[in-house]
Protein backbone atom coordinates (compact mmCIF):
# COMPACT_ATOMS: atom_id res chain seq x y z
CA UNK A 1 0.00 0.00 0.00
CA UNK A 2 1.66 2.85 -0.96
CA UNK A 3 -0.53 5.25 0.19
CA UNK A 4 -0.15 4.04 3.44
CA UNK A 5 3.23 5.69 3.71
CA UNK A 6 4.07 7.35 7.33
CA UNK A 7 8.16 7.57 7.42
CA UNK A 8 8.42 11.67 6.76
CA UNK A 9 10.14 11.81 9.70
CA UNK A 10 12.82 9.54 8.53
CA UNK A 11 12.86 9.26 4.16
CA UNK A 12 10.05 11.58 2.50
CA UNK A 13 8.67 10.58 -0.97
CA UNK A 14 6.73 11.80 -3.76
CA UNK A 15 4.92 10.95 -7.20
CA UNK A 16 7.54 9.66 -9.42
CA UNK A 17 10.52 10.26 -7.36
CA UNK A 18 12.39 7.10 -8.69
CA UNK A 19 11.44 8.06 -12.04
CA UNK A 20 13.18 11.79 -11.72
CA UNK A 21 16.15 9.77 -9.27
CA UNK A 22 16.42 7.47 -12.39
CA UNK A 23 16.39 10.46 -15.00
CA UNK A 24 18.98 12.55 -12.87
CA UNK A 25 21.43 9.76 -12.24
CA UNK A 26 21.24 8.60 -16.33
CA UNK A 27 21.60 12.48 -16.99
CA UNK A 28 24.95 12.47 -14.96
CA UNK A 29 26.58 9.24 -15.99
CA UNK A 30 25.57 10.67 -19.85
CA UNK A 31 27.48 13.76 -18.61
CA UNK A 32 30.27 12.79 -16.69
CA UNK A 33 31.41 9.76 -19.01
CA UNK A 34 31.56 11.85 -21.88
CA UNK A 35 35.30 12.82 -23.31
CA UNK A 36 35.11 16.61 -23.75
CA UNK A 37 35.47 18.95 -20.75
CA UNK A 38 31.64 19.63 -20.10
CA UNK A 39 31.59 17.96 -16.65
CA UNK A 40 32.52 20.61 -14.03
CA UNK A 41 30.57 23.21 -15.37
CA UNK A 42 27.60 21.17 -15.37
CA UNK A 43 28.31 19.84 -11.66
CA UNK A 44 28.79 22.95 -10.17
CA UNK A 45 25.90 24.48 -11.85
CA UNK A 46 23.15 21.92 -10.22
CA UNK A 47 25.05 22.13 -7.22
CA UNK A 48 24.30 25.94 -7.00
CA UNK A 49 20.77 24.95 -8.44
CA UNK A 50 20.46 22.62 -5.10
CA UNK A 51 21.44 25.89 -3.09
CA UNK A 52 19.67 28.76 -4.29
CA UNK A 53 16.40 25.92 -3.43
CA UNK A 54 17.50 25.90 -0.10
CA UNK A 55 17.71 29.51 -0.08
CA UNK A 56 14.27 29.87 -1.17
CA UNK A 57 12.89 27.66 1.63
CA UNK A 58 15.05 29.25 4.55
CA UNK A 59 14.56 32.34 2.92
CA UNK A 60 18.43 32.73 3.13
CA UNK A 61 20.48 35.59 1.65
CA UNK A 62 22.75 35.01 -0.87
CA UNK A 63 26.19 33.85 0.38
CA UNK A 64 25.05 32.45 3.49
CA UNK A 65 24.15 28.62 2.61
CA UNK A 66 26.03 25.97 1.61
CA UNK A 67 26.31 21.98 1.00
CA UNK A 68 27.75 19.43 3.85
CA UNK A 69 27.08 15.60 4.42
CA UNK A 70 24.78 15.76 7.40
CA UNK A 71 23.65 17.84 10.32
CA UNK A 72 26.54 16.74 12.23
CA UNK A 73 29.29 17.70 9.97
CA UNK A 74 27.54 20.67 9.42
CA UNK A 75 27.79 21.38 13.29
CA UNK A 76 31.27 20.46 13.00
CA UNK A 77 32.10 22.84 10.27
CA UNK A 78 30.67 25.76 12.66
CA UNK A 79 31.50 24.73 15.71
CA UNK A 80 35.90 24.44 14.88
CA UNK A 81 35.34 27.64 12.19
CA UNK A 82 34.40 29.74 15.58
CA UNK A 83 37.26 32.22 16.80
CA UNK A 84 39.51 30.08 19.71
CA UNK A 85 38.47 31.83 22.70
CA UNK A 86 34.39 32.37 21.69
CA UNK A 87 33.58 29.04 23.28
CA UNK A 88 36.35 28.63 26.03
CA UNK A 89 35.39 28.73 29.81
CA UNK A 90 31.80 28.98 28.86
CA UNK A 91 28.68 26.99 28.26
CA UNK A 92 26.82 25.15 25.56
CA UNK A 93 23.58 24.66 26.22
CA UNK A 94 21.51 21.74 24.42
CA UNK A 95 18.34 19.70 25.14
CA UNK A 96 18.00 16.67 26.09
CA UNK A 97 15.81 15.81 23.47
CA UNK A 98 18.00 16.99 20.85
CA UNK A 99 19.65 15.11 17.96
CA UNK A 100 21.55 12.41 19.68
CA UNK A 101 24.08 12.30 17.01
CA UNK A 102 24.83 16.54 17.24
CA UNK A 103 24.94 15.58 21.10
CA UNK A 104 27.54 12.46 20.34
CA UNK A 105 29.74 15.41 18.43
CA UNK A 106 29.50 17.86 21.22
CA UNK A 107 30.60 15.84 23.96
CA UNK A 108 33.36 15.47 22.37
CA UNK A 109 34.26 18.74 21.23
CA UNK A 110 34.20 20.72 24.59
CA UNK A 111 37.84 18.63 25.34
CA UNK A 112 39.19 20.52 22.55
CA UNK A 113 37.33 23.59 22.57
CA UNK A 114 37.30 24.21 26.53
CA UNK A 115 33.58 24.45 26.91
CA UNK A 116 30.97 22.54 29.20
CA UNK A 117 28.39 20.75 27.74
CA UNK A 118 25.10 21.45 29.66
CA UNK A 119 22.37 18.93 28.59
CA UNK A 120 18.75 20.15 29.85
CA UNK A 121 17.17 17.24 31.34
CA UNK A 122 13.77 16.25 31.00
CA UNK A 123 11.19 15.92 33.34
CA UNK A 124 10.44 13.02 35.27
CA UNK A 125 8.07 10.71 32.72
CA UNK A 126 8.25 14.08 30.21
CA UNK A 127 8.41 13.39 26.49
CA UNK A 128 10.04 16.66 25.67
CA UNK A 129 12.16 19.48 27.15
CA UNK A 130 10.15 22.28 28.23
CA UNK A 131 11.24 25.43 26.95
CA UNK A 132 11.08 26.93 30.74
CA UNK A 133 13.42 24.56 32.22
CA UNK A 134 15.74 25.67 28.83
CA UNK A 135 15.37 29.21 29.46
CA UNK A 136 15.90 28.52 33.38
CA UNK A 137 19.64 27.05 31.97
CA UNK A 138 20.38 30.00 29.57
CA UNK A 139 22.34 32.48 31.41
CA UNK A 140 25.42 35.09 30.33
CA UNK A 141 27.53 31.93 30.49
CA UNK A 142 26.55 30.66 27.55
CA UNK A 143 28.56 30.92 24.64
CA UNK A 144 26.47 28.98 22.22
CA UNK A 145 22.45 27.43 22.86
CA UNK A 146 21.51 24.85 19.56
CA UNK A 147 17.92 24.62 19.35
CA UNK A 148 16.32 21.53 18.07
CA UNK A 149 13.07 23.10 16.52
CA UNK A 150 11.03 20.38 16.65
CA UNK A 151 12.35 16.74 18.32
CA UNK A 152 12.93 13.70 16.49
CA UNK A 153 11.14 11.54 19.43
CA UNK A 154 8.32 13.23 20.39
CA UNK A 155 7.58 15.62 17.30
CA UNK A 156 7.30 18.66 20.12
CA UNK A 157 8.14 22.04 18.43
CA UNK A 158 9.88 24.87 19.93
CA UNK A 159 8.52 28.66 19.79
CA UNK A 160 11.78 29.76 18.67
CA UNK A 161 10.86 33.58 19.33
CA UNK A 162 10.85 33.81 23.14
CA UNK A 163 14.21 31.61 22.95
CA UNK A 164 15.79 33.41 20.72
CA UNK A 165 14.97 36.69 22.23
CA UNK A 166 16.35 35.63 25.09
CA UNK A 167 19.54 34.15 23.69
CA UNK A 168 20.21 37.74 22.70
CA UNK A 169 20.10 39.45 25.69
CA UNK A 170 22.35 36.51 27.00
CA UNK A 171 24.76 37.55 23.88
CA UNK A 172 24.80 33.72 22.97
CA UNK A 173 25.21 32.31 19.60
CA UNK A 174 22.14 30.63 18.49
CA UNK A 175 21.63 28.00 16.05
CA UNK A 176 18.61 25.86 15.08
CA UNK A 177 18.46 21.80 14.21
CA UNK A 178 15.15 22.55 11.35
CA UNK A 179 15.85 18.70 10.50
CA UNK A 180 12.11 17.50 11.27
CA UNK A 181 10.30 20.19 10.08
CA UNK A 182 11.80 21.46 7.25
CA UNK A 183 9.49 22.08 3.60
CA UNK A 184 6.16 20.93 5.40
CA UNK A 185 6.38 24.00 8.15
CA UNK A 186 7.69 27.66 7.03
CA UNK A 187 10.63 28.86 8.63
CA UNK A 188 12.78 31.66 7.80
CA UNK A 189 16.19 32.29 9.00
CA UNK A 190 15.51 36.17 9.98
CA UNK A 191 12.49 35.44 11.53
CA UNK A 192 14.27 35.23 14.35
CA UNK A 193 17.04 36.02 13.40
CA UNK A 194 19.82 33.06 14.06
CA UNK A 195 23.34 32.71 13.81
CA UNK A 196 23.41 29.45 11.91
CA UNK A 197 20.69 26.76 10.69
CA UNK A 198 21.25 22.80 10.09
CA UNK A 199 19.33 21.03 8.35
CA UNK A 200 19.16 18.07 5.37
CA UNK A 201 16.91 17.07 2.14
CA UNK A 202 16.09 13.95 3.16
CA UNK A 203 12.25 13.95 5.53
CA UNK A 204 9.73 15.83 4.25
CA UNK A 205 12.05 17.18 1.05
CA UNK A 206 12.01 13.91 -0.26
CA UNK A 207 15.53 13.99 -1.20
CA UNK A 208 18.63 11.66 -0.83
CA UNK A 209 21.84 11.09 2.08
CA UNK A 210 24.63 13.13 1.96
CA UNK A 211 22.57 16.45 1.02
CA UNK A 212 23.29 18.43 4.29
CA UNK A 213 22.51 22.03 4.22
CA UNK A 214 24.86 24.58 6.38
CA UNK A 215 23.42 28.26 6.63
CA UNK A 216 25.52 30.68 8.46
CA UNK A 217 24.82 34.15 9.08
CA UNK A 218 26.41 36.68 6.97
CA UNK A 219 28.09 38.88 10.23
CA UNK A 220 28.90 35.80 11.57
CA UNK A 221 30.58 34.39 8.94
CA UNK A 222 33.54 36.94 8.51
CA UNK A 223 34.62 36.27 11.98
CA UNK A 224 34.78 32.14 10.58
CA UNK A 225 38.23 30.61 10.13
CA UNK A 226 36.97 26.74 8.76
CA UNK A 227 40.04 24.53 9.86
CA UNK A 228 39.71 22.47 7.63
CA UNK A 229 40.02 24.70 4.07
CA UNK A 230 40.92 23.90 0.57
CA UNK A 231 41.25 25.48 -2.70
CA UNK A 232 37.24 26.01 -2.99
CA UNK A 233 37.45 27.90 0.18
CA UNK A 234 38.98 31.09 -1.67
CA UNK A 235 37.73 33.73 -3.76
CA UNK A 236 39.18 32.46 -6.90
CA UNK A 237 39.39 28.79 -6.09
CA UNK A 238 41.80 28.72 -9.44
CA UNK A 239 44.15 30.38 -7.35
CA UNK A 240 47.17 27.66 -6.52
CA UNK A 241 49.49 30.20 -5.34
CA UNK A 242 50.77 28.50 -2.71
CA UNK A 243 51.88 31.67 -0.34
CA UNK A 244 48.41 33.34 -1.18
CA UNK A 245 45.32 31.97 0.57
CA UNK A 246 42.98 33.68 1.53
CA UNK A 247 39.47 33.11 2.63
CA UNK A 248 36.04 34.09 0.73
CA UNK A 249 34.24 37.14 1.96
CA UNK A 250 31.18 34.88 2.21
CA UNK A 251 29.85 31.10 2.68
CA UNK A 252 32.27 29.91 0.61
CA UNK A 253 34.96 29.93 2.74
CA UNK A 254 33.31 27.22 4.38
CA UNK A 255 34.40 25.25 1.23
CA UNK A 256 37.38 23.00 0.99
CA UNK A 257 38.26 20.57 -1.58
CA UNK A 258 36.31 19.68 -4.41
CA UNK A 259 32.84 19.53 -3.72
CA UNK A 260 31.01 16.30 -3.11
CA UNK A 261 28.25 16.97 -5.87
CA UNK A 262 26.40 13.58 -6.32
CA UNK A 263 24.01 13.87 -3.20
CA UNK A 264 22.69 17.67 -4.60
CA UNK A 265 22.28 16.13 -7.80
CA UNK A 266 20.13 13.24 -6.90
CA UNK A 267 18.27 15.43 -4.29
CA UNK A 268 17.55 17.91 -6.62
CA UNK A 269 14.62 16.74 -8.34
CA UNK A 270 13.00 16.14 -5.07
CA UNK A 271 13.71 19.78 -4.37
CA UNK A 272 12.17 20.60 -7.78
CA UNK A 273 9.13 18.96 -6.81
CA UNK A 274 8.86 20.67 -3.84
CA UNK A 275 9.07 24.08 -4.89
CA UNK A 276 6.48 23.79 -7.41
CA UNK A 277 3.89 22.35 -4.83
CA UNK A 278 1.12 24.50 -3.10
CA UNK A 279 2.94 24.50 0.66
CA UNK A 280 -0.16 25.50 2.47
CA UNK A 281 -1.78 22.30 0.91
CA UNK A 282 1.18 20.23 1.74
CA UNK A 283 0.65 21.18 5.62
CA UNK A 284 -3.13 21.26 5.69
CA UNK A 285 -3.47 17.45 4.21
CA UNK A 286 -0.89 16.73 7.08
CA UNK A 287 -2.44 18.86 9.77
CA UNK A 288 -6.11 16.91 8.51
CA UNK A 289 -4.42 13.09 8.73
CA UNK A 290 -2.41 13.75 11.62
CA UNK A 291 -5.61 15.19 13.44
CA UNK A 292 -7.28 11.57 12.18
CA UNK A 293 -4.50 9.81 13.96
CA UNK A 294 -5.02 11.29 17.00
CA UNK A 295 -8.50 10.58 17.38
CA UNK A 296 -8.23 6.97 16.46
CA UNK A 297 -5.18 6.80 19.15
CA UNK A 298 -7.31 8.40 21.69
CA UNK A 299 -10.77 5.95 21.02
CA UNK A 300 -7.79 3.21 21.57
CA UNK A 301 -6.50 4.47 24.64
CA UNK A 302 -2.87 4.85 22.93
CA UNK A 303 -0.74 7.66 24.90
CA UNK A 304 -0.19 10.45 22.78
CA UNK A 305 3.72 11.47 23.27
CA UNK A 306 3.17 14.11 20.80
CA UNK A 307 1.60 17.62 21.56
CA UNK A 308 -2.12 17.87 20.36
CA UNK A 309 -2.01 21.56 19.53
CA UNK A 310 -1.00 22.06 15.71
CA UNK A 311 0.81 25.36 16.83
CA UNK A 312 3.09 23.26 18.77
CA UNK A 313 4.51 20.37 17.04
CA UNK A 314 5.66 18.91 13.64
CA UNK A 315 4.33 16.84 11.61
CA UNK A 316 4.57 13.68 13.27
CA UNK A 317 2.66 11.34 15.65
CA UNK A 318 4.06 9.40 18.43
CA UNK A 319 2.33 6.85 20.60
CA UNK A 320 3.76 4.81 23.05
CA UNK A 321 2.56 1.60 23.00
CA UNK A 322 2.11 -0.67 25.90
CA UNK A 323 5.38 -2.96 25.03
CA UNK A 324 8.11 -2.75 22.40
CA UNK A 325 7.25 -1.04 19.08
CA UNK A 326 9.39 -3.08 16.86
CA UNK A 327 6.68 -6.17 16.37
CA UNK A 328 3.90 -3.90 15.92
CA UNK A 329 6.15 -2.36 13.02
CA UNK A 330 6.84 -5.51 11.99
CA UNK A 331 3.25 -6.77 11.55
CA UNK A 332 2.17 -3.40 10.17
CA UNK A 333 5.19 -3.70 7.14
CA UNK A 334 3.06 -7.32 6.68
CA UNK A 335 0.09 -5.23 5.93
CA UNK A 336 2.07 -2.55 3.45
CA UNK A 337 2.39 0.00 6.14
CA UNK A 338 5.08 1.69 6.59
CA UNK A 339 6.30 3.15 10.11
CA UNK A 340 9.34 2.65 12.72
CA UNK A 341 9.81 2.78 15.82
CA UNK A 342 11.69 3.58 19.35
CA UNK A 343 11.68 1.72 21.78
CA UNK A 344 7.88 1.62 23.06
CA UNK A 345 7.30 4.44 20.83
CA UNK A 346 5.77 4.03 17.17
CA UNK A 347 6.23 7.31 14.49
CA UNK A 348 4.09 7.64 12.14
CA UNK A 349 4.35 10.88 9.46
CA UNK A 350 1.42 10.84 6.69
CA UNK A 351 2.67 13.10 4.24
CA UNK A 352 2.21 13.97 0.55
CA UNK A 353 1.52 10.08 -1.23
CA UNK A 354 0.03 9.40 1.94
CA UNK A 355 -4.64 8.15 1.41
CA UNK A 356 -6.81 9.06 3.76
CA UNK A 357 -7.56 5.54 3.65
CA UNK A 358 -3.82 4.88 4.30
CA UNK A 359 -4.61 6.65 7.48
CA UNK A 360 -7.58 4.18 8.16
CA UNK A 361 -5.38 1.21 7.20
CA UNK A 362 -2.99 2.37 10.00
CA UNK A 363 -5.47 3.24 12.71
CA UNK A 364 -7.24 -0.42 11.97
CA UNK A 365 -3.20 -1.93 12.03
CA UNK A 366 -3.24 -0.06 15.82
CA UNK A 367 -6.43 -2.00 16.74
CA UNK A 368 -5.25 -5.07 16.10
CA UNK A 369 -1.69 -4.86 16.80
CA UNK A 370 -1.27 -2.24 19.32
CA UNK A 371 -3.80 -2.61 22.40
CA UNK A 372 -2.36 -4.03 25.54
Amino acid sequence: MQDAYFLYHSIGQYPGKAEDLTRAMAEFSTVWGAADDAQWGWLLGRRAQFVNRWRDILSAPEGSVTTCENVTQGLHMLMTALPPDALRGKRVLVAGDCFPSNHFLLTKLQERQGFTLDTVPLRQGAAWVEPEDYLAHWGQDVGLALLTWVSSTSSHRIDLDPLVAHGRRMGSLIGVDITQGAGLIPFDVSAPAVDFTLTTSLKWMCGTPGAGILHVAPDLIPTCTPELRGWFSQPDPFNWALDRFSYAPDIRRFDNGTPGCMAAIASLPALDWHAAQDKAELLAQNRRQTALLIAAAEEMGLDLVTPKDPARRGGSIMLRLPGDAAPVVSALRHDGIATDGRGRVLRTSPGVITSDAGVAALSAGLARYARG
